[in-house]
């Protein structure tokens, strides 16, 4: 398939097989994606791989090339920890996997993360992720990234040595520092930030859309999914709820168009040292 003159790849999305939290099937949300002539997708479930086949023969058949990753769950201080809150909460990074070597890694770690770290969340650890990194593209995640957990809570330097870990783990031509734009505010805080660690050590942007159902109108939908997975009434004013509508499978002219704060983390690149994991090269950029 060739490239959109314009086009954004969706590196960052979740299935059904992100349970009772994402409401994109798997085929609807390649069809769509065929209609808008995006040349790759990635699937970014929770923890899990349960939908990577399903996904792979799906895209295969739109003829849009597969990005198989995972959104895991990063243990707070050790995956065989278990004390409490502490151990309760752990931040999230997403992961790709660039070769058949990182699609093998991604299955090691996502197997770890059931049958040693489960706490709550399969979770997995960084000195587990440094054993398995070959073949990975990581990014820094959502709002629920470690990073973007510190930046929130003005710990600036500590944000920076967790950069500096993942860098280290990854190298830096693949660990990149992804940034949202959903109208929510504390994004715009933490893609400032962002975009500052970038030009301090050398590390490029990656823009997600952080997809939990394909089109907009499926936000009411997902809605009543998250009251089935906190057991919460639909119509409860003080229950969990997504603070917008944004988390939908976006054309390439909306999803560019949303991201005027780093507009160079959309542009497509003919670079070899800015490319696509699947040599799409549509996704990310080298910072100035």
């Amino acid at each position: 398939m060739p490239h959109a003159p314009n086009t954004f790849v969706h590196l960052h999305n979740h299935t059904e097989f992100s349970l009772l939290d994402g409401a994109s099937r798997i085929h609807p949300l390649v069809e769509a994606a065929a209609k808008l002539e995006m040349p790759a997708l990635a699937i970014t479930d929770h923890g899990v791989m349960y939908g990577a086949i399903h996904f792979y023969k799906a895209c295969k058949e739109a003829g849009i090339k597969p990005i198989v990753g995972c959104e895991v769950y990063i243990a707070p201080r050790s995956r065989l920890m278990r004390e409490g809150r502490v151990d309760r909460d752990p931040s999230h990074l997403t992961l790709l996997a660039a070769n058949h070597e990182g699609y093998l890694n991604l299955l090691k770690l996502c197997t770890v993360g059931q049958m040693e770290g489960m706490y709550y969340k399969p979770r997995i650890d960084k000195e587990i992720l440094a054993q398995h990194s070959a073949g990975l593209i990581a990014l820094s995640g959502c709002l629920q990234g470690e990073i973007a957990g510190r930046i929130v809570e003005n710990d600036l330097d500590g944000a920076k040595e967790s950069a500096a870990a993942f860098r280290d783990i990854f190298t830096k031509d693949r660990f990149l520092l992804e940034v949202q734009r959903h109208g929510i505010d504390k994004q715009d805080r933490v893609n400032e930030a962002l975009a500052g660690f970038g030009k301090e050590f050398g590390l490029r942007l990656c823009a997600t859309n952080d997809l939990h159902y394909v089109h907009r109108h499926d936000s009411e939908a997902h809605d009543v999914l998250l009251c089935l997975q906190t057991g919460a009434r639909f119509n409860d004013p003080n229950r969990w709820r997504f603070s917008t509508q944004e988390n939908y499978l976006k054309t390439p002219e909306c999803a560019t168009s949303s991201s005027t704060w780093a507009p160079r983390c959309c542009r497509r690149s003919t670079s070899p040292t800015a490319c696509h994991p699947t040599s799409t090269s549509a996704t990310w950029w080298p910072m100035a």
